[in-house]
């Protein structure tokens, strides 16, 4: 223990000399074993800081970026976390922690059916195995939604802040694990008559790498980014994150508690409250549009023109549940892969002009529902995006004979 270094300064010049150290080709175990027996452990906030001053000497954040990962292994299970602040529920951090639990939930699953997978015999047919990481990695898509709240509304004000280099290089790594997902998808749509011998080499040079730069990114947002980024932003600042997270979207997540700084909340409310939306033929506050979307008697679900899913109704009883972590999202993520093709077909025929409404109904749990789909077109006939309406009209198809306005005051009565 006498050697470990107390000093501020000293130390983040040590930790950039290890840093510098990799980057001239040592050994990354050789670095670790002597910035564990040096340092003990590195202050979050400094890992940042030294990046940051690297940047600032001239080394490229390219070549950050590509040593990234070999820095995060370096540090793993080195960074001190003492006083690092914690985020209320409903805070954007809080947001983004309950999103990582998610996240991990489906990166924890994957490796279970990996290491099932590998354990089967080579021949063994893998189809419904595949099926089933399908979701997962559909599940995992949503990330993107996670990683743009972060670029668009997190490391700007980082930005302002002075805090420049670190947001590039996560944003490159944000980049790098989108392709990874992608390449993951594209290689699943042609494994399901692979056997278990040849699924295992898509696992190895495909998957694994994709769901593992998940998690990474899990890692490095918990133990570094987000106690830095809580030490930094205002309340004002964060308030204005959370404000515009919805338009977004969440991931796998859907925020229960609403959040607002104390000095701002009742100032804030009293401003959305006064917010009038103007249409052709009037106006509603926010509150009221919401109360009668709310209360039409049908659930409606609207997705935009490039696919994906911007609002839903929240009635009170809704037929098919929605929670806003699909805002965002796109809706051919939404369905299951064994209808997703069909969902597509409906979209191109609304985009081409070829249809503008699709109509089914279903019998379920006893109640006889309609679902349709409807596109919405603009003045000139451009196509908007497309409305889904679905109702439970198991009670009016029963009704029989009239029931007039003045019978009210006869039950009423009653």
């Amino acid at each position: 223990m006498s050697e470990l270094i107390n000093d501020a300064r000293k130390r983040k010049d040590l930790l950039k000399h290890m840093i510098l150290q990799l980057h001239k080709g040592e050994a990354p175990d050789a670095v670790r074993t002597q910035l564990v027996r040096l340092m003990g452990e590195v202050p979050y906030g400094d890992v940042v800081e030294v990046e940051q001053e690297l940047i600032g000497e001239g080394l490229p954040e390219k070549e950050i970026l590509n040593l990234c990962d070999m820095h995060t292994a370096v540090l793993k299970g080195s960074i001190d976390q003492t006083g690092a602040k914690t985020a209320p529920s409903g805070h954007p951090v809080h947001t983004f922690k309950e999103e990582n639990k998610a996240l991990g939930w489906e990166v924890g699953s994957l490796v279970k059916l990996y290491d099932e997978l590998k354990a089967l015999p080579e021949k063994t047919p893998v189809a419904e195995r595949v099926a089933e990481i399908k979701k997962h990695f559909n599940a995992l898509m949503d990330v993107d939604k996670h990683y743009q709240r972060k670029e668009n509304l997190l490391f700007p004000f980082l930005e302002k802040h002075g805090i420049t280099g670190p947001p590039t290089v996560m944003w490159g790594k944000h980049d790098e694990t989108r392709g990874l997902l992608k390449a993951a998808q594209e290689a699943l749509k042609e494994s399901a008559l692979l056997s278990a011998g040849d699924f295992k080499m898509v696992i190895d040079l495909v998957l694994h790498p994709a769901s593992n730069a998940v998690e990474e990114m899990i890692y490095k947002e918990e133990q570094i980014l987000f106690p830095m980024c809580l030490d930094t932003l205002t309340d004002e600042e964060w308030y204005s994150i959370y404000n515009q997270s919805l338009e977004i979207g969440f991931c796998l997540y859907d925020p229960v508690e609403k959040w607002a700084p104390a000095e701002l909340s009742a100032e804030a409310q009293l401003s959305a409250d006064a917010r009038r939306v103007q249409l052709p033929s009037g106006s509603f506050t926010v509150p009221e549009l919401n109360a009668v979307l709310n209360t039409i008697p049908f659930d409606l679900t609207f997705v935009d023109k490039d696919d994906q899913v911007r609002y839903f109704t929240q009635g009170k009883e809704r037929i098919f549940s929605r929670n806003r972590a699909i805002l965002g999202r796109q809706v051919q993520m939404c369905h299951p892969p064994s209808s997703v093709h069909v969902v597509q077909n409906i979209l191109d025929d609304f985009k081409s002009g070829n249809q503008d409404r699709a109509a089914f109904h279903i019998e379920m749990q006893g109640k006889f529902i309609s679902i349709e789909y409807f596109a919405l077109r603009g003045e000139k006939g451009e196509y908007l995006g497309t409305l889904e309406v679905s109702q439970d009209l198991t009670e009016k198809r029963k009704l029989k004979g009239e029931k007039r306005l003045l019978s009210y005051s006869e039950e009423r009565s009653r």
